[in-house]
């Protein structure tokens, strides 16, 4: 059906009323949902900002047709934004007016007795009286209207209530994750075991600040990471267990104070959460020019790429002449077969191995363009050695030497800061209590007409619920009783 021809107000109230139509609501609830698809099948920058970084390399044609239809931000993306806005007005303007309806409705007399009730559910006649039927009504909690020789009753009026606290909950929850979403932050810092994370913007690998966020209220916490320990299933490599102790400071003066943090235990400051997310290696390494002087030194943290954590990494020297680059693979405990080569079997740190491929060339660190941390470009540079090294090696090139020193773990901490998430859960909370009230509680109405001595009575299940033919039949065989 089209739409009829307005202009003006009449136009404006025409597509408010099929704005705030249930059958709207329920169309762009449905949409919403279709919506989330995308952001679980493809990782979000929100969330796993390295995933997402890694699908770019693999895959850079596709990832880019794929970002311009956000599918890499889905939650924060246009489309899905006009979509929860649209929702959010059309669940208002559907719940609120009925709401205002029902709580004046709720007060009134039960609705009178049709003028036959031989086509209403459970009809009986039976001698008895009219105060009797009353009272038996009464005895059993039903709110009732009674107009000279008829009565009518309801019971059950509270289903009513509870769907409205269902859809005003589903109003809650928007609201609650549209807080988080505007006034809340999710930052992501990898740090190695024995570093301090500042929580400042310029400690952050990945920082996604909510639309009326302010940098400046970013609570001034510390984190050391003092120690790691990780425990694996000896059999199917699985994880058993992830531990990180730190350091913390709640504030420049505050005093330091010893926690643990777990994957479902995180640490909290305030309204801020921090969640251990994810583990790592970081070699030590040592790079030398020809004369031996360093040219870099330190903890480069690898990316694992399964399970057993094996893991890719990229180590730059730019200060060497020519600029060096090692495209490295760390195996924790090292392991080869004729299909993978070199592989790692285990994620616990058995028999490490950095396998390292030497590159010399220009690194393209100053041209502007963002470089992953993880990879290098090696299309216009020069391989000049290849070469797997055990902890305390040496392997020597024609420009220097890189030392393979030990091995740190490394941490990925998550900073979460959602204003709305409690409220979010008491509507979760009240939307399940709303629900379960709605389809549970029976909602019934019972009529009874004296007519030339004997009682009608009849009802009507308005949920089509089973029982009220039961319930008028006690009542008939009570009244029998009392004659």
């Amino acid at each position: 059906m089209s739409a009829p021809e307005l202009q003006g107000i009449s136009l404006l109230r025409y597509l408010w009323r099929q704005l705030t139509s249930m059958r709207t609501a329920l169309i762009l609830l449905l949409l919403v949902g279709l919506g989330s698809i995308p952001g679980s099948v493809f990782p979000q920058r929100t969330q796993s900002p390295l995933k997402v970084r890694e699908y770019f390399e693999n895959n850079p044609s596709g990832a880019k047709l794929m970002d311009r239809f956000y599918l890499f931000d889905v939650y924060g993306s246009p489309w899905f934004s006009a979509m929860y806005i649209l929702l959010f007005i059309s669940l208002i303007g559907c719940v609120v007016p009925r709401s205002w309806h029902y709580f004046r409705e709720i007060f009134k007399a039960p609705t009178p007795a049709p003028s036959s009730l031989e086509s209403m559910d459970g009809f009986q006649v039976v001698d008895g009286k009219i105060s009797d039927a009353e009272s038996w009504l009464k005895a059993h909690r039903f709110r009732i209207a009674r107009d000279g020789k008829s009565i009518a009753a309801e019971k059950g009026y509270l289903r009513e209530t509870g769907n409205l606290v269902f859809h005003l909950s589903l109003i809650v929850v928007l609201l609650g994750i549209a807080g988080s979403s505007v006034y809340g932050m999710r930052g992501e810092a990898i740090i190695n075991v024995g570093e301090r994370f500042i929580n400042t913007p310029t400690s952050y690998d990945n920082l996604a600040p909510g639309r009326f966020f302010s940098i400046a209220n970013l609570p001034p916490f510390t984190i050391k990471a003092d120690n790691f320990d990780a425990t694996y299933d000896p059999e199917t490599n699985a994880p058993l267990d992830y531990e990180l102790t730190v350091t913390t400071q709640d504030g420049i003066d505050a005093p330091a104070v010893k926690r643990i943090v777990k994957v479902n235990e995180p640490l909290t400051f305030g309204s801020t959460r921090v969640y251990l997310q994810a583990n790592g290696y970081s070699p030590l390494v040592t790079v030398k020019d020809k004369s031996g002087a360093v040219k870099f030194e330190g903890p480069v943290p690898f990316l694992p790429q399964d399970a057993n954590l094996t893991s890719i990494g990229a180590i730059k020297v730019p200060d060497m002449d020519p600029q060096i680059g090692f495209v490295g693979s760390f195996l924790p405990t090292a392991a080869r077969d004729k299909v993978r080569g070199g592989f790692s079997s285990f994620p616990e740190l058995l028999d490490p191995r950095l396998l390292v491929s030497v590159w010399k060339g220009d690194l393209k660190m100053d041209s502007g363009v963002p470089q992953s941390v993880y990879r290098i470009n090696t299309d216009e540079m020069e391989r000049i050695g290849l070469w797997a090294l055990r902890i305390g090696e040496s392997y020597q090139f024609e420009v220097g030497s890189i030392t393979f020193n030990g091995v740190i773990p490394w941490v990925n901490l998550q900073v979460v800061r959602d204003p709305g998430k409690q409220y979010a859960l008491i509507g979760s909370i009240l939307a399940i209590i709303g629900l379960m009230i709605s389809l549970f509680i029976r909602q019934r109405r019972i009529w009874v007409r004296e007519v030339n001595g004997k009682l009608e009575i009849a009802g009507l299940a308005l949920n089509r619920l089973p029982g009220l033919e039961d319930e008028i039949n006690r009542m008939v065989n009570e009244l029998k009783g009392a004659k």
